[in-house]
C-alpha cells in the first residue's frame, strides 16, 4: 500500500484464511453433485428399482420353478447406472468447468446454468475494462495540449483516483517528464490541487464558466463520445481538459455472440453508470435491454423480475452486485479481481477475467446432463434386458455377475466422457496458427495507439495547411510505410492462409483481404499527395480536401479493421489477456 495523504492507523481485521483466494479454494472443495436435479431424479427412480427386481425374480421362480433363475435375475439387477451415472457425469462437468477457469459451487448450479435463458450483467468491470483511458486532450488558446497533459499528470501522481491513474499512465506512455508536486490538497469527489514549479494547478471538476469556445467544444466532444472530463486550471484559469472513457473489453462483442449461441435468449445490462455510456455499450453489443443509474436495491428488484419470468443468470464483480447475485437463479462473480462479497454470494466464480468462460460453463452443463441421462438410460436398459434374459434361463448367475460388473464399468466410463466436453464445439486450431494469432494480436497492441497519428495529422491540416501539418503527414506516412503496411501484408500472406482450415474455408477472410487492398490504396494516395507537397515546398490548396478524406478515412478504416480481426480471428486463440478497444463510460 502507498499512502499519499497524512498519517493513518491501520489494524488487521482478518487472517489469510479469510482472504478471497482462501474462500475460493474452499468453494472448490465444497463443489459436489448431490444436489443436482438430475441426481435427485435418478435417486427417485432407483428407489422403484428394488421392488421391480424382486417382482421379476419372483415371477421367474414361479413360472419356471427354478430358484437359480431368480438368483440370476437378482445378480444382474443393478441400479448402479442410475446411482452412479448422474453423479459421475455432473462431477466430471464440475471438474472440466474448473479447468476452464469456472468454479461452480454445486451440481445444482451447474445444471441450472444449462437451463438459463436470461443473462443480466453489470457493466463496469464485466463488459468494460473498469480502467479508464485517455482519449483526447483539449487545450485553451495559447496552451499546448502536451504541456497540459504533463501538468495534469504531475499533479495526479499523488491522487488515488482511478481517473488520475489513467492520466498519469497516458503521460508516461507518451514519454513525458513529470514534476514532483508540492502542497497537494485533494477534495474527494471534486479534484486535486497542487503546486508544480511556480504554478498552482487544479485537476478535476470545473465549477466555473465553460462558455468559451474551446471549453464548449470539449464539452460537446465529451457528450458525443460519452466521455468523462478532467479539467485543468492553471492559477485559477481553465487551461485544458482531458477526456477519458472506460474501454469495452476486446472480447465483449464475440462473448455476447458466444453467450447467445450457448442458449441465452435475453441479455440485459444493469449499471449504476449514466444512461449515455450505458446505452452506447448496449448498442455496440446488441443487448436486449439496459437499466442505467441503478442502486443495489434497484438491481435486486430487476433481477427478481427477470427470474420470475425465466431462469436468470446474474454476472457482477463489485460489492454492490452481491445482493443481486444472491437473488438470481445463478449468481456469477468475476472473481479474478472482483470483490470478496460478490464471490461469496455467487453460485459460480470465474477465476479468469473472461466473461466468455460463462458460455463454456453453459456448454459443459448441457453436455454433462446429456451424458448423465444417456448413461442412466442406456445402463438401465442393459440391466433390464439382462434381467429378462436371466428370467428366461439363458443367463446363469456367474455369467450374470460378470455382465452386471461390465454394465457398471461401461456406464461409469461413458459418464466420464463429460470430462472431455462436447467434441462438436472444439475448434481445430494448430499450435503454429495459435502462435501466429498471438503474435499478430501483440502487434495490434503496439499499433493501435500509433494509428492516432493519422487523425492528429488530419486535425493539423484542417487547422492550417502549413509546414507543421506537412511534418505531421510525413510522420503519419512513415508509420504507414514502416509498420502498418508490412503488418497487413504479413497477415495477408501468413495468417489468412493458416486460418482457412480452422474456419472451414478461405472465403471467411475474403472481406478482410478486401480491406487490406483499400488500406494499401489510401496509403499510396497519401504518399502521392506527400510527394507533390514536398516537391512544391508546401501543401497546395487543391490537395487539402482529398488529403483530409484520405487521412480521416484511413484512420477510421484501420480502427474498424483492427476490431474486426480481433473479434473474428484473434479470440480463437485461448487465454490471451484482455485489452481496451471500444468505449464505455466513466465519470469522476
Amino acid at each position: 500500500m502507498v499512502n499519499a495523504g497524512g498519517a493513518l492507523d491501520m489494524r488487521a481485521t482478518a487472517t489469510a484464511d479469510d482472504s478471497t483466494y482462501a474462500k475460493i479454494v474452499r468453494l472448490a472443495a465444497q463443489a459436489g453433485a448431490e444436489n443436482a436435479p438430475v441426481v435427485r431424479l435418478a435417486d427417485r427412480y432407483a428407489a422403484w428399482f428394488l421392488p421391480l427386481a424382486l417382482l421379476v425374480a419372483a415371477g421367474a421362480w414361479l413360472a419356471s420353478g427354478s430358484a437359480v433363475r431368480a438368483v440370476a435375475v437378482l445378480v444382474v439387477a443393478t441400479p448402479c447406472p442410475l446411482l452412479l451415472a448422474a453423479p459421475v457425469a455432473i462431477v466430471s462437468g464440475l471438474s472440466r468447468a474448473s479447468r476452464r477457469g469456472v468454479l461452480v459451487r454445486s451440481g445444482a448450479a451447474l445444471e441450472n446454468l444449462g437451463h438459463a435463458t436470461t443473462l443480466v450483467m453489470d457493466k463496469t468491470g464485466t463488459l468494460t475494462m473498469g480502467r479508464p483511458v485517455v482519449v483526447d486532450v483539449a487545450a485553451a488558446p495559447g496552451r499546448d495540449a502536451i504541456d497540459v497533459l504533463r501538468l495534469a499528470a504531475s499533479v495526479d501522481q499523488l491522487s488515488p483516483h482511478v481517473l488520475a491513474e489513467a492520466i498519469v499512465t497516458e503521460a508516461l506512455a507518451r514519454g513525458l517528464r513529470l514534476s514532483l508536486p508540492t502542497d497537494v490538497v485533494e477534495e474527494p469527489g471534486r479534484g486535486v490541487t497542487a503546486t508544480v514549479g511556480d504554478q498552482r494547478i487544479y485537476v478535476g471538476k470545473l465549477g466555473g464558466d465553460t462558455s468559451t469556445e474551446w471549453a464548449r467544444a470539449a464539452v460537446n466532444r465529451a457528450l458525443l463520445d460519452t466521455a468523462a472530463i478532467a479539467w485543468i486550471c492553471v492559477d485559477g484559469r481553465p487551461a485544458g481538459a482531458v477526456l477519458l472513457r472506460d474501454p469495452l473489453r476486446r472480447h465483449a462483442p464475440r462473448t455476447v455472440r458466444r453467450l447467445r449461441g450457448a442458449g441465452l435468449q435475453r441479455l440485459v445490462m444493469l449499471t449504476g453508470d449514466r444512461a449515455g455510456p450505458a446505452r452506447e455499450v448496449a448498442a455496440v453489443l446488441g443487448l436486449d435491454d439496459v437499466y442505467a443509474e441503478q442502486s443495489p436495491a434497484d438491481k435486486v428488484a430487476a433481477v427478481r423480475a427477470e427470474q420470475a419470468r425465466a431462469m436468470t443468470v446474474m454476472v457482477g464483480d463489485g460489492v454492490n452486485d452481491a445482493p443481486a447475485l444472491a437473488a438470481a437463479g445463478v449468481g456469477v462473480a468475476m472473481g479474478a479481481r472482483g470483490a470478496t462479497a460478490s464471490s461469496e454470494a455467487a453460485d459460480v466464480v470465474l477465476t479468469t477475467d473472461r466473461l466468455e468462460r460463462l458460455a463454456d460453463a453453459m456448454d459443459i452443463a448441457r453436455w454433462s446432463r446429456r451424458i448423465a441421462v444417456q448413461s442412466a438410460v442406456v445402463g438401465m436398459g442393459l440391466s433390464l434386458a439382462a434381467m429378462v434374459v436371466a428370467a428366461l434361463g439363458w443367463l446363469p448367475p456367474a455369467a450374470g455377475a460378470l455382465l452386471q460388473e461390465g454394465i457398471d464399468v461401461a456406464v461409469i466410463g461413458n459418464a466420464l466422457r463429460a470430462l472431455r466436453g462436447d467434441p462438436s464445439l472444439d475448434v481445430d486450431l494448430p499450435a503454429q496458427t495459435e502462435r501466429m494469432l498471438h503474435r499478430f494480436d501483440a502487434e495490434h497492441d503496439e499499433l493501435r495507439d500509433t494509428v492516432g497519428l493519422l487523425r492528429e495529422a488530419a486535425d493539423r491540416l484542417a487547422d492550417a495547411p502549413d509546414q507543421s501539418a506537412l511534418q505531421a503527414i510525413t510522420r503519419a506516412h512513415g508509420l504507414l510505410v514502416d509498420r502498418i503496411l508490412p503488418h497487413e501484408r504479413a497477415e495477408e500472406t501468413q495468417l489468412y492462409p493458416a486460418l482457412a482450415h480452422p474456419l472451414g474455408t478461405g472465403e471467411a477472410t475474403a472481406t478482410m483481404s478486401r480491406t487490406h487492398a483499400e488500406i494499401q490504396r489510401l496509403s499510396d494516395r497519401i504518399g502521392a499527395h506527400l510527394a507533390l507537397a514536398q516537391s512544391g515546398g508546401c501543401i497546395a490548396a487543391d490537395q487539402v480536401d482529398d488529403l483530409l478524406a484520405c487521412l480521416y478515412g484511413l484512420y477510421a478504416l484501420l480502427r474498424l479493421h483492427f476490431l474486426q480481426e480481433e473479434e473474428n480471428y484473434f479470440t480463437l486463440a485461448p487465454d490471451e489477456p484482455d485489452e481496451p478497444t471500444e468505449p464505455g463510460g466513466s465519470s469522476r
